[in-house]
């Protein structure tokens, strides 16, 4: 057997072997509307793709509206090399080349439409050769459907644009009302290779269609892409609207492949939220169509109980939610290392307690010592991944926010506060911050900051303030205005 051959069939064997997972790796890609997470053709994108662990975005061309000409800062060959070169040093693919304008501009109504594709796809090829390109027909509005006229001038204008995009290379991916049967049939009056549907699982569910049965009627080849969201109400986590795992056993039985856009499913309740909103999202369909990155940091939990575990990954959740980042490879490796000084400090106060029964002392000066050697080692771990406004926001949710709170009550209480007073209460209650991280429990947290109000209460007295007066009088002014303490 030649050298050639073998190679061959090792590949076949690799193929049986190999598990789904593997193949599915390079089967889907995950991506973004710039438009969508607000960075409609900035540079931003792609350091923000990047943390939410895409694999790419889908580009803009921009703005539209009444102009002739997209709003396109990509036509500048100088910043578009700026943009692929970001992009390509950050590891973010441009999986698709987007016109949104025409979501509200009718494309029948457009006479420069052919010299907007050709802006187009000169922007693909400036892009590295992009393939595919995002027409939505959702300006035309649906009644070209089933208006005669009205469809006969679309199908016109799309077989334009499909020879055009073929004569270059590319697939112009429309979006339109219809159901597969709808599309199958506009594709035959399209009569071009260069047009394909981009497929948008929002339409199906919006209509109450049966997406597997759709996507499967449909066909593979008749998909240039898809944009893997519903309108914006839940995350697709939570959403019972799609069946993710049935869609994926969909795809793959059709033996489709491709890139997964996410354009809508924000949670309504944080709709501006952008990184909590797509980082979910992202996380969810890459989690199961692909590989969501492993964080770099490994979650200390073998041989814990797993409830116990779960209550503490809620509880440093909690931080990186409050830092917008949860569902994000970097806020996974933030929960971790947040989690990991909780279990942390669970064993170093469990030590205590053992050698308590034989040496109180020892035990008490094994523990300082663990707390004392592992605390700056929290710090450090967390500056790997956050600012330090940010660490400072992590350690205010492990310790309830009381330094707000206690700084906000002293200067409500005591409103003649010097600035210099105000610097040294702030000073004591961040240091008391420092001690309350390491506590063993919520009670023992607070017991650090009274005692360190106490010492506020002496600082304040000894400069003149009667603090039980100072507080008799907050309180009347506080019932007077209609709250209460």
């Amino acid at each position: 057997m030649n050298k050639e051959r073998k190679i061959f069939w090792l590949a076949v064997l690799l193929a049986l072997l190999l598990p789904d997972t593997l193949w599915s790796q390079e089967r889907y890609s995950v991506g973004v509307c710039d438009w969508m997470v607000l960075k409609r053709q900035k540079l931003g994108v792609f350091a923000l793709a990047k943390e939410l662990g895409c694999d790419g975005v889908e580009l803009d061309m921009g703005g539209l509206g009444d102009r002739e000409a997209f709003d396109n800062q990509l036509r500048d060959d100088a910043q578009a090399a700026l943009f692929k070169h970001t992009a390509d040093s950050l590891g973010i693919r441009i999986g698709a080349v987007a016109m949104s304008g025409f979501y509200a501009q009718d494309l029948t109504k457009k006479d420069t439409y052919m010299s907007l594709l050709s802006d187009c796809f000169d922007t693909m090829d400036k892009m590295g050769g992009v393939e595919v390109a995002f027409l939505p027909l959702g300006g035309c509005g649906n009644d070209w459907a089933v208006n005669k006229e009205r469809r006969a001038q679309v199908v016109k204008r799309l077989h334009d644009i499909g020879e055009a995009a073929k004569a270059r290379g590319k697939v112009v991916g429309i979006d339109t009302p219809l159901d597969a049967k709808g599309n199958l049939r506009l594709l035959r009056e399209v009569k071009s290779d260069g047009i394909r549907i981009f497929y948008k699982m929002q339409t199906i569910v919006e209509h109450g269609w049966d997406l597997c049965a759709d996507l499967q009627r449909l066909g593979a080849k008749n998909i240039c892409a898809i944009h893997a969201s519903n309108t914006d109400s839940l995350w697709l986590c939570n959403d019972p609207a799609i069946d993710l795992p049935a869609v994926k056993q969909t795809l793959d039985g059709m033996g489709w492949k491709g890139w997964l856009f996410v354009e809508r499913s924000r949670d309504v309740k944080m709709v501006r939220n952008v990184k909590m909103n797509y980082g979910s999202n992202v996380h969810t369909l890459k989690t199961l169509f692909n590989t969501y990155p492993e964080p770099a940091v490994a979650l200390d939990s073998l041989g814990r109980d797993p409830s116990y575990v779960a209550t503490i990954i809620g509880r440093a959740r909690k931080a990186t939610d409050a830092l917008g980042i949860t569902w994000t490879p970097r806020g996974q490796n933030v929960q971790n290392i947040v989690a990991n000084r909780y279990f942390k400090l669970n064993d170093i106060y469990a030590e205590r307690d053992t050698l308590k029964k034989t040496n109180k002392a020892l035990a008490e000066a094994t523990c300082d010592s663990r707390l004392y050697r592992s605390h700056f080692d929290f710090d450090a771990d967390l500056s790997i991944h956050l600012s330090p406004a940010d660490i400072v926001k992590v350690k205010d949710v492990m310790t309830y926010n009381v330094v707000d709170v206690t700084y906000k009550a002293y200067c409500d209480m005591i409103p003649t506060l010097t600035a210099e007073e105000k610097e040294q209460i702030m000073a004591w209650l961040v240091e008391a911050r420092e001690y309350a991280i390491d506590a063993e429990s919520s009670n023992k947290k607070h017991e650090t900051f009274n005692k360190y109000k106490g010492r506020i209460n002496n600082y304040l007295s000894k400069r003149g303030y009667d603090i039980q007066k100072e507080r008799e009088e907050w309180e009347k002014r506080v019932k007077a205005s209609g709250g209460t303490l």
